[in-house]
């Protein structure tokens, strides 16, 4: 049984990269793993993936861009205001304006700098650079 999926798929990730690969697979699938996925697609992290429904969860192929040089959860789940975002950018970013914080917020999942842009807070979940 796996405790936090979420944190299993971005350290596979963090290691299919290190490896060299180009491709991995990942399940069981979720919302919010798609989620990410989609953030991480968007800012051009990743180049693709999909999902299928095998009827254990689903399955996740990621198809790696080689741009990430770091990628992993935050653990425990901070929340964060407005103001605190430069705090964990200092912390979990190796420079500013360098990389993304993964932000759950009521508008869905966006990075600090989109969440910061609406003006609001949220839970971290993750960050790539």
């Amino acid at each position: 049984m796996m405790h936090d999926p979420l944190s299993a798929m971005l350290s596979k990730i963090n290691n299919a990269q290190k490896a060299g690969k180009t491709e991995l697979k990942f399940k069981p699938a979720s919302k919010l793993e798609l989620n990410v996925l989609e953030l991480l697609k968007k800012h051009g992290y990743i180049k693709d993936y999909q999902y299928a429904d095998d009827k254990k969860g689903g399955i996740i192929t990621i198809k790696l861009a080689n741009r990430i040089n770091a990628i992993g959860p935050i653990r425990p789940r901070f929340s964060v205001q407005l103001a605190e975002y430069e705090k964990f950018e200092q912390r979990y970013l190796p420079a500013k304006d360098f990389g993304l914080l993964i932000v759950s917020t009521s508008k869905g999942l966006l990075s600090h700098i989109e969440a910061k842009k609406k003006k609001i807070g949220g839970v971290l979940l993750g960050y790539v650079y």
